[in-house]
């Protein structure tokens, strides 16, 4: 089961990597519970639920970055868990600073479906850049 879980999420970011939502979408469960990493004000952070709201992180997530390369780098997984560590590299939009992030997926397969998601990373320098902007405004 394990090695299924690990294709049900590749699929998942090989979808993220050719911005194809939809494809994406298709790989969760229809109550997935989507957890991103950050303080309240920050726009991309929080739990959303469903396909609808995880569609919506993703507008969000387009409003905010450019993303420039990412990059799932190892999987880990022991039953329906799995975990993958990654990096990217994003150019936040409001300011033009780029940077890299390290993260930690741990994603909850069942029957086929992700049905949690949960990003661990630190949002230090991305709350730094938004908050300049808000403070710009």
């Amino acid at each position: 089961m394990s090695d299924q879980n690990v294709d049900v999420v590749k699929s998942s970011y090989a979808a993220f990597g050719r911005g194809d939502i939809d494809g994406l979408l298709a790989t969760l469960d229809p109550a997935v519970e989507w957890v991103t990493p950050g303080p309240a004000d920050l726009p991309s952070a929080g739990t959303r639920r469903g396909h609808d709201a995880v569609r919506g992180f993703f507008k969000i997530l387009d409003d905010m970055y450019e993303i420039l390369s990412f990059e799932p780098k190892t999987f880990i997984s022991q039953g329906e868990h799995v975990i993958v560590l990654g990096e990217d590299t994003a150019r936040i939009k409001a300011t033009g600073t780029v940077v890299t992030e390290a993260w930690v997926h741990h994603m909850t397969v069942r029957n086929g479906r992700v049905v949690a998601f949960r990003e661990y990373m630190d949002m230090a320098p991305v709350v730094a850049e938004f908050r300049m902007t808000q403070a710009e405004a």
